[in-house]
């Protein structure tokens, strides 16, 4: 007798909680996070078919793993608050440079595809090795700092699968680096850039710096014949 009123209330129990669970909707879905190439009609249409369940019935993994396959989407995190509220906090992904001509990388390497890429086009461009990634980015930034450091900045910047660097300055000039001693080869080029003075660098179109211990120069067409002895620093050194 007392074992069949056991189960008895056992049976009413899970009656209970099987009630509860189809008359307590969820009536409220918070989504918290900064946008800036999220829409929220994109987020509502994903997560529409989701929340439309009993609070108990909503399957938080599959909400999760829902929004981390949008594009982007970097990562979110999804809670039940009671009684009849999701909680949903977005952390978008923000890119930083343009991979290749179809797609972009942010910070942590992450590439991301969007459907239209024209919509930066003023983002820097690398061009890097596949898997690489990260890799490839990091060596981008340190170039860019030497290069910021005497107020030029980079369009694109390519690895090739040999490892071998060129640089693409917006304002058209071309450096090319090689594979071996990179940055050392940079800086010493960047030592000779007071010399040369500003009207110089601006007729450059190509420069070598594949060589141990000098670099080789291409110049615009129509460039003036340079008159080396006359330069500002070559005057200054014979006085």
């Amino acid at each position: 007798m007392r074992l069949a009123k056991i189960i008895v209330i056992m049976a009413l129990f899970t009656s209970l909680v099987y009630a509860v669970k189809q008359i307590v909707p969820i009536k409220h879905v918070k989504v918290g996070g900064e946008f800036q190439h999220l829409s929220k009609n994109e987020i509502e249409t994903a997560l529409e078919p989701l929340v439309h369940v009993g609070f108990f019935d909503a399957d938080l993994q599959m909400i999760h793993d829902t929004l981390t396959q949008m594009i982007w989407v970097e990562n979110a995190t999804v809670n039940r608050v009671w009684s009849d509220t999701l909680s949903i906090k977005i952390k978008e992904k923000h890119p930083v440079v343009r991979w290749g001509n179809e797609a972009l990388l942010n910070n942590g390497g992450d590439i991301i595809k969007p459907t239209d890429i024209m919509l930066f086009e003023n983002y820097p461009i690398l061009y890097g090795v596949e898997g690489q990634e990260i890799k490839s980015l990091e060596i981008m930034k340190g170039v860019n700092t030497a290069l910021s450091d005497h107020e030029m900045s980079m369009s694109e910047f390519s690895i090739n699968n040999r490892w071998a660097w060129k640089i693409k300055l917006t304002t058209g000039l071309e450096i090319l680096l090689g594979r071996n001693d990179q940055l050392k080869k940079l800086q010493r080029f960047m030592k000779t850039l007071d010399v040369l003075g500003r009207e110089q660098i601006n007729a450059m179109a190509v420069v070598d710096l594949r060589y141990p211990n000098g670099y080789a120069v291409s110049w615009k067409p129509d460039t003036k014949i340079i008159d080396w002895k006359n330069l500002p620093a070559a005057q200054a050194a014979n006085r």
